[in-house]
């Protein structure tokens, strides 16, 4: 007898830190979750120790989670697939797996940014990839993976077209402390998870340059405005970016150092090149591709957005933050509804 539709487990494609911690949330409340990731070796030490010692060590996995070194055993049976790796990873992922999804299978992505040599959203890959038939979802939202993974009051957002798919997640993730919520804009949810990276390392380099709470509260209400300008352009939904999705990440991702394109801009202040910064990282920081991305997106489409414009002359063309700035500030006075 097959195993009834509720009961199918969920496959997580992708052990890094953001996977792991949403693994993890699956699996609290019950649901037969399997992890799956690229290093073997890693994937037997996890499930040796029942804990991802290099991302996430303080959050011991559930019993409901299992950790699989094949991905078509994470994928035999299940219903729901969720695909939690960097958005340059992405396409080589679903490519993969695309033999070994049955009809029917649902796909979720966690994955944030446009793909630097397409400009496609992730879910505009998936359906490349995999055709447009399937039902897709985005996973976005002002969530890092520590606190996530160490059970901290947590809330994100769950969108497709298909409400009935975005529901099951969102019942399936809401589990103690975590709060997930539904909505129909796919484009408007990536689109603020793409630029909102592009604006931590501004606020990152603002920050460690003494520039002050003013410059800092400055570039994240003016970032929110270029982030609804692309999104609106693309399709999106203006009232998204008001939301989790939006201004919710938006804040949290420049104002905290757990993020990694903060730390990124940061490190950039002191004086180190954008190829330092990010050895010293030492894990992928999003907003380094997705500063050129976007550049492009916005160039095609004739969207002005001039603070993610200084970043990408900061990261590409070398130019000095100090100097960028000043070309910032001495830009022509508008209304600010422009």
């Amino acid at each position: 007898m097959n195993e009834p539709e509720l009961q199918a487990p969920i496959a997580v494609l992708g052990a890094g830190s953001w996977g792991t911690a949403l693994a993890i949330q699956f699996a609290r409340g019950g649901k037969q979750t399997r992890l799956w990731g690229r290093d073997a070796a890693q994937m037997h030490a996890m499930a040796r120790e029942r804990r991802n010692l290099r991302y996430l060590p303080g959050a011991e996995f559930p019993a409901a989670l299992s950790i699989v070194t094949e991905v078509g055993a994470a994928l035999d049976g299940a219903l729901d697939v969720l695909v939690a790796v960097p958005s340059h990873a992405l396409r080589g992922v679903l490519r993969e797996i695309a033999p070994r999804l049955a009809r029917g299978m649902r796909l979720a992505l966690a994955s944030k940014g446009f793909e630097l040599a397409t400009s496609q959203l992730p879910h505009q890959v998936a359906q490349q990839e995999l055709g447009a038939g399937r039902s897709i979802a985005v996973l976005s939202g002002p969530t890092f993976a520590h606190e996530v993974g160490a059970g901290l009051p947590s809330a994100m957002t769950i969108a497709s077209p298909d409400a009935e798919f975005a529901t099951a997640l969102a019942y399936d993730l809401s589990v103690g402390n975590f709060r997930a919520y539904t909505s129909p804009d796919i484009i408007g949810v990536e689109v603020g998870g793409a630029v909102k990276n592009v604006l931590a390392v501004a606020t990152g380099l603002s920050d460690g340059l003494n520039f002050g709470a003013n410059t800092r509260v400055a570039l994240i209400t003016r970032g929110l405005v270029e982030m609804t300008r692309l999104g609106v352009a693309l399709g999106g939904q203006r009232d998204t970016f008001m939301g989790l999705a939006g201004l919710g990440d938006l804040v949290l991702t420049c104002t905290d150092d757990q993020s990694r394109n903060r730390r990124f801009g940061l490190l950039l202040a002191n004086g180190k090149t954008p190829q330092a910064a990010l050895a010293q990282i030492g894990q992928i920081v999003e907003g380094y591709v997705a500063a050129n991305a976007t550049r492009e997106v916005a160039q095609r489409l004739e969207v002005t957005m001039p603070l993610c414009e200084a970043v990408y002359q900061v990261l590409y063309e070398r130019l000095p933050a100090v100097e960028v700035v000043r070309g910032l500030m001495s830009r022509p006075i508008k209304a600010e509804t422009e």
